[in-house]
């Protein structure tokens, strides 16, 4: 009988991730004092593994070589052996990412660094087999190479470490600010994509394939600012495509985090909650530009999968969902055709094998990913029955796999509750509740909102971390900007002017916390926070905006509320240092480029007075939240209670309901028009607008 290993450090770590380690052999240190001081002491290399919990290749490369005890004893003997989880340290990940693209010419996860006691960089690659393997090093074999080289030929390292510590702050120092920022250079990015988008499968590029969610928000910005027709077609092709592909659970709802191939069929079957907080926003704007069911439809599923896989009981939600269940990649997912046929019975049987796209050979290794080929038009000519019959069919069939699926092994769920995902998700169920009109989208929202400004919000500043009951990391420049949009988007949405307020403090916090006074930027870790090697700006918009590019947002929407300048200058700053790299990069700041044009285009400033309870002042709300304006400023006045709110926005203080009840006061292109008192007429002059 084979004696268990008894658990290293990592077991008192409340990181998911980390504990998934805590019976490797392998004598691992979370990052710390106590591994760095080690290091130094011992004079011994650093081998920094950095991943996440629902990292595929993350798991592989533990099984084959971290819980094998001969290579375990080689990583023990020669190296201090630090794990990181990327989502909790996010600074950690950046700096030594770029190290790793420096050195090996590419980077991912599972990121394996090799550092000096002193932290510098001297090799670096991604995954490594237990033994040399199709044109790979072996594990072993490169753990006692770089020993070897340590200690033999260390010049060499140092050296080489060196070099590339300097190349990192020469990357971390940006080029100076554009002498101007005009609409011409956002419109030139937006053609760049334009031009590299995929018009046959929809998104960007090919294998593999990302939802891109940023840049098709940024090409949605410039269909509504541009009237873009243009841009609008390969939003609205593109966001189809991945809705009918496997890459979205057509039994559940939400979206994996890519395919494997360049058309959206076959995914990485993990489920990320940012990736589903930011393509949300994309299908609800979509059906407020369209009117299609289908993008409704797909926004409501999304919204229904987070409140029921990923919510948290106190609040907030949970991280991820693994691509593994029961040992096996996508296992939750798949069906044969002969298990589907069973499941939803004989007499769906025929409709949900053609609109699921199920056959007897499967079309991933044997078995069947479910895919949505065919509209319900297509389906209702197909099968000689009304679109709406086909349509009660097929919701049954589906809910009838998902009380099925239900009984399987369920993939692993990430319980870390972090602050800046759920900054995203809280906007985007703010967002929904607008939408689509249902209030608990705005509760849970609330209510996640209200648990991290409660748990993670102490005297000492914002967290970034719940897990296990426990708070840990101070929060990053990400955390506070994405909290501060999603307290904004809840203002917007049930107009409590505490959500504004807590905006503008964790804007303030910002600028008092991670401001470069030298150039009006913002730095990624807080002054008063140690940083490793370089104090980076964490500039690029990746899969999630970046921290300064939501800052910018942040400061726009709070001088547009509060018309205090000194917003506008720091959002100024922000889009004038980067605007250069932007225009010639916008795959790396689409996010960016959506916040210039927003800042570039005059807002739509909306101002509703009188009581929240008439139902003209509900049927103005539904009008406006009908209508795609991302350049919107929305402001509602209550007369029997609007101190607070006049304290915030001095410029409600002169606006009053008129004599007909509840009133709409709408400026646009720095132009007020008069009061609007019929809803009809409301909507008339949104609708209307250049």
């Amino acid at each position: 009988m084979t004696e268990k290993t008894p658990p290293n450090r990592l077991a008192r770590e409340t990181s998911p991730y980390l504990r998934q380690h805590a019976d490797n052999p392998v004598d691992w240190y979370p990052w710390g004092p106590e591994a760095l001081d080690r290091a130094r002491r011992e004079d011994k290399p650093i081998f920094l593994s950095i991943g996440y919990s629902t990292c595929h290749w993350c798991h592989v490369m533990a099984h084959e070589s971290f819980a094998n005890p001969a290579i375990a004893a080689l990583m023990n003997e020669h190296f201090i052996n630090i794990k990181v989880d990327r989502e909790e340290r996010p600074d950690l990940d950046e700096t030594y990412m770029t190290a790793v693209q420096l050195l090996a010419g590419t980077g991912g996860w599972p990121m394996s660094v090799f550092l000096t006691p002193d932290l510098k960089p001297f090799y670096a690659g991604t995954y490594f087999p237990p033994e040399d393997r199709g044109g790979f090093t072996g594990f072993p074999r490169l753990l006692l190479a770089l020993n070897q080289i340590y200690r033999q030929n260390r010049e060499k390292l140092v050296d080489l470490s060196e070099k590339v510590t300097e190349q990192l702050k020469i990357l971390a120092a940006r080029p100076g600010a554009a002498p101007e920022l005009t609409q011409a250079q956002v419109a030139a990015a937006a053609q760049r994509l334009k031009e590299d988008s995929d018009r046959r499968h929809g998104g960007f590029g090919g294998a593999p394939k990302f939802p891109r969610a940023l840049e098709l928000g940024f090409l949605l910005n410039q269909a509504r600012s541009q009237k873009d027709a243009g841009a609008q077609e390969i939003v609205g092709f593109s966001l189809e495509k991945m809705a009918r592909g496997g890459i979205y659970d057509q039994v559940g709802g939400g979206f994996h985090r890519y395919t494997v191939d360049g058309v959206w069929l076959v995914p990485h079957f993990e489920k990320m909650l940012y990736d589903n907080a930011l393509l949300t926003p994309l299908y609800l704007a979509l059906f407020q530009l369209t009117g299609r069911e289908f993008s409704r439809r797909i926004a409501k599923e999304t919204l229904d999968f987070v409140l029921r896989e990923l919510a948290a009981p106190q609040g907030g939600f949970y991280a991820a969902l693994d691509a593994e269940s029961d040992g096996e990649e996508g296992k939750f997912y798949l069906w044969s055709r002969e298990e589907l046929e069973k499941v939803v019975g004989p007499e769906l049987a025929p409709l949900a094998r053609v609109a699921l796209g199920v056959t007897a050979g499967g079309n991933f290794e044997g078995k069947n990913i479910l895919t949505r080929p065919f509209s319900l038009n297509d389906l209702a000519t197909r099968f000689s029955q009304p679109r709406e019959q086909l349509e009660g069919q097929l919701h049954l069939a589906r809910e009838r796999l998902g009380q099925a699926r239900a009984t399987r092994v369920r993939p692993h769920r990430d319980g870390k509750i972090i602050t800046s995902w759920n900054g995203l998700m809280i906007s985007a169920l703010a967002l929904g509740a607008q939408v689509l009109g249902e209030d608990k989208y705005y509760a849970a929202a609330a209510k996640a909102a209200r648990f991290i400004l409660t748990d993670l919000f102490r005297e000492d500043g914002l967290y970034r971390i719940w897990a296990a009951g426990q708070v840990s990391i101070p929060g990053f420049l990400e955390d506070y900007a994405f909290l501060a949009n999603a307290c904004l988007d809840l203002y917007e949405t049930d107009f409590d002017p505490a959500w504004l307020a807590m905006a503008k403090r964790l804007a303030d916090l910002m600028e008092s916390r991670f401001l470069d006074p030298e150039d009006g930027t913002y730095f990624y870790v807080a002054q008063n926070q140690e940083a490793t090697l370089v104090r980076s700006k964490n500039v690029y918009d990746q899969a999630i905006p970046s921290g300064n590019s939501m800052a910018a947002r942040v400061c726009l929407r709070l001088h547009r509320c509060t018309e205090q300048e000194a917003y506008q200058e720091r959002a100024k700053a922000i889009l004038s240092r980067f605007q250069p790299q932007a225009a010639e990069n916008p795959w790396g700041f689409a996010h960016l480029l959506t916040v210039l044009d927003l800042y570039l285009t005059p807002p739509v400033e909306l101002t509703l007075v009188g009581d929240p309870q008439h139902p003209r002042m509900r049927e103005m709300l539904k009008i406006i939240y009908g209508h795609f304006l991302p350049a919107r400023r929305l402001l509602r006045k209550n007369p029997a209670d609007c101190a607070a709110l006049e304290e915030l926005a001095p410029a409600v203080r002169y606006l009053t309901p008129q004599e007909e009840g509840p009133t709409a006061y709408l400026c646009h292109n720095f132009t007020c028009r008069p009061g609007i008192t019929d809803p009809q007429d409301l909507a008339e002059q949104l609708a209307g607008l250049s």
